[in-house]
């Protein structure tokens, strides 16, 4: 393999101009530089012309990656050299115009930035060849590819790179910053995609999962042809039989609807019969009726006109109400607009009262505020005053106690002074020279002096801290050996209570166990004798029903009963709410029964009247669909007097023999019907399932003798249980031994780590003692030697002083002696007291002044404040003030507008006074011509009600004979009608015939057309009775239709035991048909499994050996690699790291695991490893997955961030070990541990005067003496080592 020999960036990110990073000969090459100078830009540039994507390279578009020379200018360079622009839009500052903003955000021309940018990299192969791989960049974001200065496409650009092993999709060249954490902490299935990439079964993937995917489909579409051709097998033997059934059921069901036809026809003629009576009976009665009415007809128009004028009165009563619900109305409303005008008079004048108050206490702060002006501006002038007094006074005291010099003594002083400066300036000079380095020299010996103290005081405390740590040390492993005998003797202790508690706990479950089951079936036999309890008092009641009522039947549950034993779950399911319910003959005797529960408080119940209820025809389509099925009201016997009332309550549910059955039915025949098995779980219309269960399957009849045994046995269990040892003081016991236990435990581990903590205490404090005694031994000579030097410093400064002093005293003689002083010295100290007692004096005087001015100039601004404030609230009240007075005129006028309405109601209540009196007089009236009308009125009443009773026989029998002919229509029964008459369609299934005549009743005053015959609408229907015998005519009485009952029933009950499929022979012609077709679908789906599946097992295989091929090789290599990463010369052994798969048959589908063991550490996961830990085991396995497929080059970007000095020197060491011919690193790094050891370096810094980042080459492939030390001074004038 060849090698980077050279990387040539033109205009790429922070790199303006022509830059070129020699590689040169060196096969491990550091890439080195200050944070912010560029040099990770390095990194970007080789993944920029080696094909990476922008999205890798900080960049979120191409463009971002061409120089930007006033963007650098303006921006903060962030530590990877990436510019962030600062201040507002992009200005420096944050306030520039629209012309700035476009030059920093507008197009490359406006700001004269480069529009391209390329990088070149130089790579030379095995032949010593030259290849030049050159990708350019514009602005707009346009890419192009050359290789040797010939433009190709990206594609022709790849394949060349791959030629060279340099994987693009793969990267298996680069690692970038912060890769190597990514890795460490990646997730097994991510580990499985890396190997993917790198052994090239990725590739596969999409085919592999398309393959599978079709076998799948392929397998699953011959099973389901295969099932198929045996269901039709079946289908077609199950056809056969059903035929024979059909054909037998046809002859017996013929025979049932021919004995139906005749009992419709024997009750439709005898009801047809008793309608015509009645109608000639009604004839009669209401000519009857006419006479009586013409005689009260006179009485009729008089209360009809008195009826009139109330009528008229009423209207104006009715007037005059409107009128006064409208002006009270009125009234309302204006008494509500009061209330807020009201509210608000009442707020403002809160308010105002507020606002006055207010203005009230500001006033009195006002007054306040200007009193302590006035009292400040005094006591600013007293002080002012006392300060002139002191001035005057300390003026005259220094004239008199000779303090002040006169003009002529001061100059006579200056220049005596001066003399004396002539004369003793060497000495002086001596004399503050050493004054100085006494001072220093006073300030070392104090220092060494206080180290010393220290240092023996130290040394004095340690002595005794060891003496103190050995003793404790002592007590501590006296409490190690008690603690671990007391535990020893608390396990035994322990473990016996636990052994105990635990054998005594499975006890005791058993006995409550079994308690729980015998308990259980007591509360069982209670719910039992209950249930037996309320059916009793059931019974009871509707016996006492029958007795009172003849048209009481009985209950549902009563009146049939399941014709085999299997099917009562079923049975009581279905019937559901309606399996109490109670059947009666009518409406009228369900209302009776209603009324007789209420009086006799008997509870509720339902009732079903046979005459009034409506019942859905049963769908024939439903009988016989499947063998396994029948209809609910098949499986019953019960009267066919209660037929309507069973038909209700079963409805078109089917009975099925399990529950596959009823799925077939409901779901895949799609047939909408209520499905109920045979253990009473239920699939309704809309596809919901639910369980049932019979009605009385839960319930039993329990004999006393068994409830005693049950007892017997319950408290036999008791007092077991109760002779058992109580749980509750074992468990304490063991509780407190837990405790205990626990509480040792913890000691020991204390005492443990105390013991430890006292051995590394007592070794501490043992280093520090012998470090304090070497200590002391270097600074006590080093004080001694400076004490006898600062000793002969004063001595000689003594003496310099001392002439110093001669000299004074010789030129300041006669002045000294004239003025009263005893020396110089004491004259200057003399008179720098006085100065400073004068300087005292003024500042405290000033300070007063300053003071008191503060605090008038802050209280006259409190006064202007509280003036502002008395203002503004004045401005308010006058407000307020306003708004009273707007609210006051409106609540006059509102009051004004009620005066008026409450005189126009007083007016309008008098009126209608008047018109009730008015309107009571005709109502007399009328109720006079009323009673007159009764009183010859009762003759029609008679008759009328006469003919209501023959009118409601009648319209019963209509009702009955329109319920036959609609449960015909419903029903689908054929019965003979005349040649003339309509047919059935034209029966309405929701109409009625006429109002129920409890309803309502006859009015007096009705017209004279409703004395007209009762019309019964029979919608053009004429029945044919001639096949019905003579003698059926003859005979309508309960025994007649007994009879014809019981022939129907016969037949049902022989047709309910066939059950058959009457589209048998249709079903089987098509299902032979359907078998043919099927046997050929099975054949090709067959055939289409076998040829999945073998292409499935090609790409599997090949898939396969491309992964397990990189697999094996990085799991070989990964365990040396991290040795050799991890030994040292303490650890020659390194540490251990392994992958482990999850999947042996099919690894790309599970997850890899990576295990890491750093040198003398126990296992644990990837995650519980230091960052340093993590780093390590990560580069090994990416040097690992290297070896596997190795490119030419490998560039590492920080790696090492996380590593500590010993981890970057093994990394070094490993790096430099396998750098040669074909393996060549490049390795960008901050730490002089590890690029201290690269046979070549390129510097990276930035030119803050051309805002750009420049590079230094040195190459040290020939250099053998190791580390080595370059230093370059920058254009900047700031220093950059190389190491």
């Amino acid at each position: 393999m060849g090698k980077l020999s050279r990387l040539e960036l033109y205009n790429f990110k922070s790199y303006k101009g022509h830059h070129t990073l020699l590689f040169g000969d060196s096969y491990f090459t550091s890439i080195i530089g200050p944070n912010g100078s560029g040099k990770s830009n390095s990194m970007d540039a080789i993944s920029f012309v080696l094909g990476i994507k922008s999205s890798h390279l900080r960049s979120s578009h191409l463009r971002d990656l061409v120089y930007r020379g006033r963007v650098l200018k303006t921006s903060k360079i962030n530590g990877d050299g990436s510019a962030t622009t600062n201040g507002v839009n992009g200005h420096v500052n944050g306030n520039g115009d629209m012309e700035e903003e476009e030059d920093v955000h507008g197009s490359p021309q406006s700001r004269n930035d480069p529009k391209t940018a390329w990088v070149m990299a130089v790579y030379e192969d095995d032949a010593g060849d030259e290849q030049m791989w050159k990708r350019s960049i514009t602005t707009h974001g346009a890419s192009e590819y050359r290789i040797n200065n010939r433009q190709v496409t990206a594609q022709q650009y790849n394949e060349a790179l791959e030629a060279e092993n340099i994987l693009i999709k793969a990267r298996n060249f680069l690692v970038f910053q912060g890769d190597v954490e990514a890795i460490a902490s990646q997730s097994p299935k991510d580990l499985t995609r890396l190997i993917e990439q790198i052994s090239g079964s990725l590739e596969y993937k999409a085919e592999y999962e398309r393959l599978k995917e079709a076998q799948e489909e392929a397998l699953e579409n011959q099973n389901f042809n295969l099932n198929r051709r045996r269901g039709i097998n079946s289908e077609i033997k199950q056809y056969q039989e059903q035929k024979r059934e059909a054909d037998s059921y046809s002859k017996k069901q013929d025979q049932r609807d021919q004995a139906i036809v005749t009992h419709i026809l024997w009750k439709l003629y005898h009801f047809q019969k008793l309608m015509q009576e009645s109608s000639e009976e009604i004839q009669k009665h209401q000519e009857e009726l006419k006479e009586h009415r013409r005689g009260i007809a006179k009485y009729e128009k008089n209360l009809e006109d008195a009826k009139k004028e109330q009528a008229v009165v009423n209207r104006d009563v009715s007037k005059v109400e409107r009128l006064i619900k409208s002006t009270e109305k009125g009234i309302e409303e204006k008494e509500n607009s009061l209330v807020p005008i009201d509210e608000k008079i009442t707020l403002a004048n809160q308010q105002l009262t507020k606002v006055q108050s207010r203005i009230a206490e500001i006033a009195k702060q006002r007054d306040a505020y200007s009193e302590n002006v006035k009292r400040l501006r005094k006591d600013l002038k007293i002080v002012e005053k006392a300060e002139a007094q002191w001035e005057d006074e300390w003026r005259k005291i220094s004239e008199r106690e000779g303090r002040a010099l006169s003009e002529a003594d001061l100059h006579e002083y200056n220049q005596l002074k001066e003399t004396v400066n002539k004369r003793i300036a060497g000495e002086q000079i001596k004399a503050d020279n050493l004054a100085r380095q006494q001072r220093a020299d006073e300030e070392t010996v104090n220092s060494l002096r206080s180290k010393v103290t220290t240092v023996e005081n130290q040394i004095k405390k340690l002595e005794e801290e060891i003496r103190d740590i050995g003793e404790k040390r002592e007590t501590v492993k006296g409490v190690v050996k008690q603690t671990q005998t007391e535990i020893e003797s608390k396990k035994m202790e322990f473990n016996g209570l636990t052994s105990e508690r635990l054998r005594l706990n499975q006890l005791r479950t058993e006995l409550d166990e079994k308690l729980q089951e015998v308990l259980n079936k007591l509360i069982e036999a209670e719910d039992g004798k209950k249930q037996s309890d309320k059916e009793m008092r059931l019974k009871a009641t509707i016996a006492d029903m029958k007795r009172i009522f003849p048209g009481v039947k009985g209950r549902v549950s009563d009146l049939c009963k399941p014709k085999q034993k299997r099917y009562g779950d079923a049975v009581s399911t279905v019937l559901g709410r309606h399996f109490d319910a109670v059947v009666v003959d009518d409406e009228k005797t369900a209302k009776e029964c209603i009324q007789f529960l209420r009086e006799q408080r008997r509870g509720q119940a339902t009732f079903i009247p046979l005459d009034t209820i409506q019942v859905k025809a049963i769908n024939a389509n439903l009988k016989g669909i499947h063998r396994g099925t029948r209809m609910a009201i098949d499986t019953i016997d019960f009267d066919k007097s209660v037929d309507r009332a069973m038909s209700y309550a079963c409805g078109d549910a089917i009975v099925c023999d399990d529950l596959a059955t009823a799925r077939y039915i409901c779901y895949e025949k799609g047939i909408e019907a209520k499905a109920v098995t045979l253990d009473g779980t239920v699939i309704h219309r809309g596809g919901l399932m639910t369980g049932g269960r019979g009605r009385d399957q839960n319930t039993r009849r329990w004999e006393d003798t068994e409830v005693d045994n049950l007892r017997k046995v319950a408290e036999n269990l008791r007092s077991q249980l109760a002779g058992l040892p109580e749980s509750r003081r074992n468990a304490t016991e063991e509780e407190t031994l837990q405790g205990e236990l626990t509480g040792l435990e913890q000691k020991l581990s204390y005492a443990k780590e105390e013991a430890k903590a006292r051995e590394r205490n007592l070794a501490d404090k043992k280093k520090e003692l012998t470090r304090a005694k070497e200590e002391l031994k270097d600074v006590r000579p080093k004080f001694e030697e400076k004490s006898q030097e600062l000793d002969s410093l004063k001595e000689e400064l003594k003496s310099h002083r001392d002439a110093i002093g001669d000299v004074e005293d010789e030129v300041f003689a006669d002045f000294c002696e004239r003025l009263q002083y005893e020396d110089i010295r004491e004259y200057e100290a003399q008179q720098g007291s006085l100065q400073q007692e004068a300087a005292q004096k003024k500042l405290e005087y000033k300070q007063q002044k300053s003071k008191l001015e503060n605090r008038i100039n802050f209280e006259q601004k409190q006064f202007e404040a509280v003036e502002e404030r008395i203002n503004a609230l004045e401005v308010r009240a006058q407000q307020d003030e306003a708004l009273v007075t707007q609210l006051e005129a409106e609540k006059e006028a509102i009051s004004n507008e009620l005066d008026t309405l409450s005189a126009n109601l007083d007016d309008a209540k008098e009126q209608l006074k008047l018109h009730q009196e008015r309107y009571s007089k005709k109502a007399d009236k009328v109720a006079e011509q009323r009673r007159e009308l009764q009183k010859r009125s009762k003759n029609v009443d008679g008759v009328s009600k006469l003919i209501a009773s023959l009118e409601a026989d009648m319209q019963r029998n209509a009702a009955d004979k329109y319920a036959i002919l609609r449960r015909c229509k419903l029903e689908d029964i054929t019965i003979p009608l005349a040649d003339d008459s309509a047919g059935l369609d034209a029966l309405p299934v929701d109409g009625t015939l006429q109002k129920d005549p409890d309803a309502m009743d006859v009015d007096e005053d009705q017209d004279m057309s409703s004395l007209q015959p009762m019309a019964i609408q029979d919608y053009g229907i004429e029945l044919d009775f001639s096949e019905l015998d003579d003698d059926l005519k003859e005979s309508f009485d309960d025994a007649t239709e007994e009879n014809l009952f019981t022939k129907i029933q016969s037949l049902d009950a022989e047709m309910a035991t066939m059950a058959p499929n009457m589209r048998a022979i249709e079903r089987l012609e098509g299902v032979e048909s359907r078998l043919k077709t099927t046997e050929k679908e099975f054949e090709d789906a067959r055939r289409r499994a076998k040829r999945a599946r073998d292409d499935f097992e090609e790409a599997k295989t090949q898939r396969f050996e491309l992964f397990n091929k990189a697999f094996l090789h990085i799991s070989d290599q990964i365990g040396p690699i991290y040795k050799e990463l991890t030994r040292s010369a303490s650890l020659p052994m390194g540490g251990q790291a392994y992958l482990d798969i999850e999947d042996s048959e099919e690894p790309y589908l599970s997850g890899l695991k990576y295990h890491a063991m750093p040198p003398l550490k126990r296992f644990r996961d990837m995650e519980h490893l230091s960052g340093g830990e993590k780093t390590m085991a990560a580069l090994a396995l990416l040097f690992a997955i290297h070896s596997f497929s190795p490119s030419p080059f490998f560039v590492l970007d920080e790696v090492d961030a996380a590593l500590d000095n010993a981890n970057v020197a093994k990394l070094r060491e490993y790096v430099r070990g396998h750098a040669r011919p074909g393996m060549q690193f490049i390795v960008i790094s901050l730490k002089t541990g590890l690029f201290a050891g690269s046979e070549g370096l390129v510097g990276v810094y930035r030119d803050q005067g051309g805002n750009s980042s420049r590079v230094l080459t040195l190459d040290d492939a020939k250099n053998t003496g190791g580390s080595f030390l370059v230093s370059v001074t920058c254009l900047t004038g700031q220093c950059m080592r190389f190491y």
